[in-house]
């Protein structure tokens, strides 16, 4: 591997960015005077800066690191979690979004309260709280702490994820959503800017695409894998790829809260759409690059070193620290975004509950109080993600146990008049004694191999069964208190008449339609 260094231009780069992030969150601390200022940006976000905050929240540290180690360790098959997802921010714009903003709630579980009962809430608020701290924010301080510990090596990692904890916890803290937005939107750019440079650079480096395409192998450059491929086989792209995306995309507190900030249904709209839009070039700049190390780095250690590797070497000083200070962007990112969504979902589904005369200046102290305790927490729980292949496959392994129980709620609940509160219970009570025995089972005791892309879906099914069975043994839900949670053709046929006067660029289905064709054609193309 080759010798890491970084010149002091570089250092002092990266130094007045965290500072500028730093005055950020003290400015924007300023301006929250409640829990709606701190916890959803006063509901008044507009559809770039929630487009570039989803986006950024997604591409977070531990994305750039797991999507180029595994194109580096598998192949480019990695990528169909990147185009799966402007699918599934389609379906969420079209069908979903509109019935959540519709209910004006802070939290998803809170949703999921008023279409089952305060059960549901309090199991995937728990869940959502495990998911953004073990999983989201352990894995951003990890990644990140693997790039510093390149230049830094005789530092230990926790050491370094405690001081990057500090930072991106300070003007998260501090300056509630509007903070984390806003910086999201700056890091986004960072992010496109940054690995668009290091993707040129190593192209030149190995000779060219052609070069590319004929000295990696073809089963490393194609996103259609065969059933039993370790990465993405194709069945489970089909099956558990589309379940994990929903959850992440279209049910996820850090993702979905950026929605429920917009100032009209349009506008969040418009974001999703636009973060679907954003989705499609990583695989130019973030999964080939992967593929390109392949030829540049034959012998790294670990496929978590293809990035930072990448980065050290190939980047002259100047735009290594911008580089470096979009990667370092993206660990803010991605803690921000958990640790926010983590502090709603405690504050307002737990506290708020318990305590109902706090004040809104009171609720939003507690959520400042609850984001330090789970920011210790990730950095004591971080070192263990060094056991997986990859961060990445760290992530979707810990995702396909978890989550399904989530999605067949949503897609029933809002699909099926029928699902009450018992199936709701059911769901939730088979779902997690599965997950937890399947996890046991397969990655804790080793008795069987299943792919966790299989897990996902047989989990699914079985959560919609115990679902449509607890539901039918018990009385069907009050017609009127569901029918605001329900979709049906109707709703898509009153929206036809409102966007009939609206010019076509502002129609959502036209942009919607135009990148499911363009994401279509990426697909093709490297199948």
């Amino acid at each position: 591997m080759p010798t890491l260094t970084i010149s002091a231009l570089d250092i002092g780069i990266v130094l007045v960015y965290f500072l500028g992030m730093i005055v950020l969150g003290l400015v924007l601390a300023r301006r929250s005077k409640g829990a709606e200022d701190y916890f959803l940006a006063g509901r008044n976000m507009v559809w770039p800066f929630i487009g570039l905050s989803l986006f950024a929240s997604n591409i977070s540290s531990t994305t750039l690191v797991g999507l180029s180690g595994d194109a580096y360790a598998t192949g480019i098959s990695v990528y169909n979690y990147e185009w799966m997802a402007a699918v599934i921010l389609v379906v969420f714009a079209v069908v979903f979004l509109p019935i959540i903003l519709r209910r004006q709630v802070f939290t998803m579980p809170e949703f999921l309260a008023g279409r089952y009962d305060g059960r549901i809430r309090t199991y995937f608020s728990l869940l959502t709280l495990f998911l953004s701290v073990v999983v989201e924010t352990a894995g951003s301080l990890f990644a990140g702490a693997i790039v510093i510990q390149l230049i830094l090596p005789d530092v230990p990692l926790w050491q370094i994820m405690t001081v990057l904890a500090l930072i991106a916890g300070f003007y998260t803290v501090t300056g509630g959503l509007a903070a984390v937005m806003i910086t999201d939107a700056v890091q986004a750019i960072l992010l496109l800017l940054g690995s668009s440079v290091i993707t040129w650079i190593a192209l030149e480096q190995i000779g060219g695409w052609s070069v590319l395409m004929e000295e990696v192998g073809s089963e490393k450059l194609s996103l259609i894998r065969p059933i039993g491929d370790a990465g993405v086989p194709w069945l489970g792209l089909i099956t558990g790829v589309p379940i994990l995306g929903f959850y992440y995309w279209a049910t996820n507190q850090a993702i979905v809260q950026r929605a429920l900030s917009a100032k009209s249904v349009d506008h969040g709209r418009w974001g999703a759409i636009f973060a679907g839009a954003l989705k499609l070039p990583p695989l130019f700049i973030m999964v080939l690059p992967g593929s390109m190390a392949i030829l540049l780095y034959p012998e790294l250690e670990s496929a978590n070193q293809v990035y930072p590797t990448m980065m050290f070497d190939l980047l002259p000083a100047g735009l290594l620290g911008l580089t470096l200070a979009g990667f370092l962007a993206a660990i803010m990112s991605q803690i921000d975004s958990a640790l926010n969504s983590a502090s709603t979902l405690v504050t307002m589904d737990f506290v708020r509950r318990a305590k109902p005369e706090l004040d809104s200046r009171q609720l939003m102290q507690v959520g400042r109080l609850v984001m330090v305790g789970f920011l210790l927490f990730a950095i004591v729980w971080a070192p263990i993600i060094a056991d997986f292949r990859s961060i990445f496959a760290y992530i979707q392994t810990m995702f396909s146990y978890a989550v399904p129980p989530i999605v067949a709620l949503f897609v029933l609940g809002v699909f099926w008049r029928r699902a009450n509160a018992a199936g709701g219970a059911a769901c939730m009570m088979i779902g997690l004694a599965l997950g937890i025995g399947g996890f046991v089972a397969i990655e804790v005791l080793g008795l069987f191999s299943l792919h966790f892309l299989y897990m996902a879906p047989l989990l699914f099914l079985a959560c919609c069964v115990a679902l449509v069975i607890g539901s039918l043994t018990a009385p069907p839900p009050d017609p009127a208190s569901v029918e605001e949670f329900i979709w049906t053709p109707g709703v898509f046929a009153e929206e036809s008449a409102e966007l009939a006067a609206k010019p076509a660029w502002q129609n959502y289905r036209y942009q919607a339609v135009a990148l499911l064709l363009v994401t279509t054609v990426i697909v093709v193309a490297f199948r």
